[in-house]
């Protein structure tokens, strides 16, 4: 996205849109997670499973879209992370929920933590500025 000034008609749906993916990313992360917490069917989970992956694929697209530093910076890296270990439940399904709790720790310290851990570059070893950010 370029770099410059939106209206504020654009801003606001930008960060509405951008908010409500993330309210549906989080509805999914939660039905996953009562169904891998419990130990649930697979059915009785998938729908939110699906939610969550679409929605997530969203945002990360969003994110490199807006600014491709995204990739290189601490809160691209480690969600990309997040992936990996999501991966690891094919192989190891008897550690899901050892998985998951894992990867929500890891969303907490990205979503929560200081802009310095967030927009430091593993590339640069320093942080880096993103262009102008939409909240949500």
């Amino acid at each position: 996205m370029a770099n410059k000034e939106l209206s504020e008609s654009s801003f606001w749906i930008q960060r509405i849109g951008k908010t409500s993916l993330r309210a549906l990313h989080l509805l999914g992360v939660c039905g996953v997670g009562g169904g891998v917490l419990f130990h649930l069917a697979k059915t009785e989970w998938q729908d939110f499973w699906l939610l969550a992956v679409v929605s997530g694929s969203l945002l990360m697209g969003w994110e490199i879209l807006r600014d491709w530093r995204w990739l290189i910076q601490l809160k691209g890296v480690l969600t990309l992370a997040k992936l990996g270990l999501l991966c690891l439940f094919v192989p190891f399904p008897e550690h899901k929920a050892l998985l998951f709790v894992v990867i929500l720790l890891l969303s907490v310290l990205v979503s929560h933590g200081p802009a310095g851990l967030r927009h430091y570059s593993i590339w640069h070893r320093r942080r880096i500025e993103s262009r102008k950010e939409i909240k949500g």
